[in-house]
């Protein structure tokens, strides 16, 4: 759903600012995020296209009209109205909350997001749910904002936006990747056989596989998008496996399982991108071949989480253990036969 292709409900309490010096004969809609910083510049257009935004008493319609300094901008914001997916109480694992974020930690098999063959059970369904009357709107929306995803069956910490504030802070980190500030995302994954060397990184690109279009690939040249995954083997608690330690410095659709495949090292457990190796499984001791049935997925953890605060800056770090099933893996794996 676009803004401007929001139904607006009755608006609440007007809020007004005069245009600053050093606003002055710029477009209203920059003016206006000027003044309200909390509102993202799309969520503004949308409300002055709406009607709910006058400038010294009279409608203005036009994003991009020119205001001059001493303007006084009114702004009738409506109150957001209910999201569409439906709200379903579910068992979150918060790590963190306030009024601007939830951290949590996400178990393996919890669709973040409603998709078609999964209209529910999400963990936006949970979080509406969890949240309530703090969830202030994104776009208008009372709805949480994803910034960034983690697969269905990948576990692990992520930050969801309560408000159009945080989603715009927290979503400018992500693209940053981290170069300017302090946002750090780090995962670990049980591999097949042990990369050499054991310290390095992975510079390759990623598309939508021609072959089958629910893949990812490696791409050669120019296609693609660029994808960075530097990693560094932790231990090897048997001779045919290695747990190693991603970070990520670009965040692209199943890009370590990717990357870790393309090095002729796919995850344990990886159906679509390590099944040719599911006969290494053979290799394993019958614990841990037990354990690796349990486990059922693939064998990836997102287990450090950190960024700056949208709203004060300060440095948010977060990290979680690998879960009962992979640490129970992780154990078998370093038992002899």
């Amino acid at each position: 759903m676009r803004d401007n292709d929001v139904q607006e409900a009755p608006a609440i309490a007007e809020r007004r600012a005069v245009v600053a010096e050093d606003a002055a004969a710029g477009r209203l809609d920059k003016a206006l995020a000027q003044a309200f910083p909390d509102l993202s510049r799309a969520r503004l257009q949308a409300l002055v296209r709406a009607g709910h935004v006058r400038q010294d008493g009279r409608p203005a319609l036009d994003p991009s009209a020119k205001v001059g300094a001493g303007a006084v901008l009114t702004l009738a914001e409506p109150e957001a109205v209910s999201a569409e997916p439906a709200a379903e109480a579910l068992a979150l694992a918060i790590v963190y909350e306030d009024d601007d974020l939830v951290v949590l930690d996400k178990p393996a098999g919890l669709v973040v997001h409603p998709a078609p063959g999964h209209a529910d059970g999400t963990l936006v369904n949970g979080l509406i749910a969890h949240c309530g009357e703090s969830l202030s709107g994104i776009g208008g929306v009372r709805r949480p904002g994803i910034v960034h995803r983690l697969d269905k069956d990948t576990s692990g910490l992520m930050v969801v936006a309560k408000n159009d504030l945080a989603h715009r802070g927290l979503t400018a980190q992500f693209a940053d990747h981290g170069r300017s500030g302090p946002l750090e995302r780090a995962y670990v994954a049980l591999v097949w056989g042990v990369p050499e060397p054991r310290v390095g990184t992975v510079d390759a690109n990623l598309a939508r596989s021609r072959r089958n279009r629910e893949k990812i690939a490696v791409v050669r040249g120019d296609e693609g998008r660029r994808a960075v995954t530097h990693y560094s083997v932790e231990a090897v608690p048997a001779p045919e496996v290695a747990l190693v330690r991603c970070r990520l410095e670009t965040g692209r659709t199943h890009q370590i399982r990717v990357h870790l495949g393309h090095l002729g090292h796919p995850l344990l457990g990886d159906t679509v991108y390590g099944s040719a190796f599911k006969t290494k499984a053979s290799l394993l001791t019958e614990e841990a071949r037990a354990a690796l049935a349990a486990l059922g997925r693939q064998a990836l953890h997102a287990t450090l989480l950190g960024f700056a605060h949208p709203r004060d800056g300060r440095t948010l770090r977060f990290e979680s253990p690998p879960p009962p099933e992979m640490a129970a893996l992780i154990e078998a794996l370093g038992k002899p036969a």
